[in-house]
């Protein structure tokens, strides 16, 4: 059957598709685009349970499929598209849906997650015996890792005006916390996949899309420094390392702006030199992720440094993102339509 088909080879990061259409709904409504941004959130309230009612069945059907993908090491960090999906939502509950509750519950959820796919994928991945030489088990998906802690903290710093006061002390130390920790985990893994740039044979069908998340990881980043600094006024430990924040956060933005005419140039060369064929993945919705990622993280930097100069960019790159994400939208819709019309399942990339 087709829908057994298709949740049977359902991809681990598919829910970067919740991911790429949250943080594009959250750019629409900081540029003023509400009714937009509001259709974005309600097909992401579709999205979202969809994408766990198919994983539920796939853990229970397909069990032996899972867990091939837990210890596959290109697959598995795919897992981690679970956080940040869970948490990207949560922050569209907040921004554009106006339900702080809702919000609140998504934020627990994604600390459990984290937590339990953080030390489980991880511990797997280090004691498994059979391992892929580098160039072949690493990519830029294994960045989600950085995404994941990331938007955890993004999510407690944007709620955490919102709490009761004798929590924000805890919660402003867990989240500055997360902030640094994925931070210390992206110059980990950046060093390994800038190795594997310059030390090691590429072809085009190397730089898959979740290269982008180089950028788009640093750009999270970005953006959790903006969030720890607008919520410093309820967290007196955020006020004590204010100037230490301001720093790290422009060194994020600077990294994710670096990146991006880099990734541009290879994309150039996979695509018009090598001539790979431009088709559907479902892991480009991993690379419409940072573009909407960096829009929203340099309007957040903007009002935190206050530099409305730089509002020059997201009024660009916000039509790149929405472009980007109708390109992956239409994609996936030709996909399916063209799968169900030949009786196929829409299958694994």
């Amino acid at each position: 059957m087709i829908a057994a088909d298709a949740i049977a080879q359902l991809h681990p990061a598919y829910f970067a598709l919740v991911m790429a259409t949250g943080i594009v709904s959250l750019a629409c409504k900081l540029m003023g685009w509400d009714r937009l941004a509001s259709g974005l959130f309600v097909l992401n309230l579709v999205f979202y349970p969809a994408l766990w009612a198919m994983t539920f069945v796939r853990l229970i059907r397909f069990r032996d499929r899972m867990l091939a993908d837990l210890t596959h090491h290109g697959r598995a960090v795919g897992f981690f598209t679970m956080v940040a999906a869970t948490c990207v939502l949560g922050s569209d509950c907040l921004v554009v849906g106006g339900s702080p509750r809702a919000a609140g519950v998504l934020w627990v959820l994604g600390v459990v997650l984290w937590a339990t796919l953080t030390y489980a994928i991880l511990s797997i991945l280090t004691v498994i015996r059979d391992k892929p030489p580098l160039a072949e088990g690493l990519n830029g998906g294994w960045l989600v890792v950085v995404v994941a802690a990331q938007s955890v903290a993004v999510l407690g710093a944007q709620l955490l005006p919102t709490m009761a006061a004798h929590l924000r002390a805890s919660v402003a130390l867990y989240c500055l916390a997360m902030w640094l920790g994925g931070g210390m985990l992206y110059i980990w893994i950046i060093g390994l996949i800038f190795y594997r740039y310059t030390f090691a044979p590429m072809s085009p069908s190397d730089l898959a899309p979740p290269y982008w998340i180089n950028m788009g990881a640093a750009a999270i980043s970005t953006l959790a420094g903006a969030h720890l600094i607008a919520a410093a006024p309820d967290a007196p430990l955020l006020q004590q390392v204010l100037p230490f924040t301001i720093g790290f956060m422009l060194m994020w933005w600077a990294t994710a702006s670096w990146w991006i005419p880099m990734l541009f140039v290879l994309g150039v060369w996979r695509h018009v030199f090598r001539k790979f064929p431009l088709k559907y993945d479902p892991l480009y919705w991993g690379a419409v992720f940072p573009l909407g990622m960096y829009t929203v993280a340099t309007i957040r930097l903007s009002a935190a440094i206050r530099a409305p100069e730089l509002l020059h960019i997201p009024r660009v790159s916000v039509y790149v993102a929405l472009l980007a994400w109708t390109a992956a939208a239409l994609g996936l819709g030709t996909r399916l339509a063209r799968r169900l019309l030949s009786g196929r399942s829409p299958g694994r990339s």
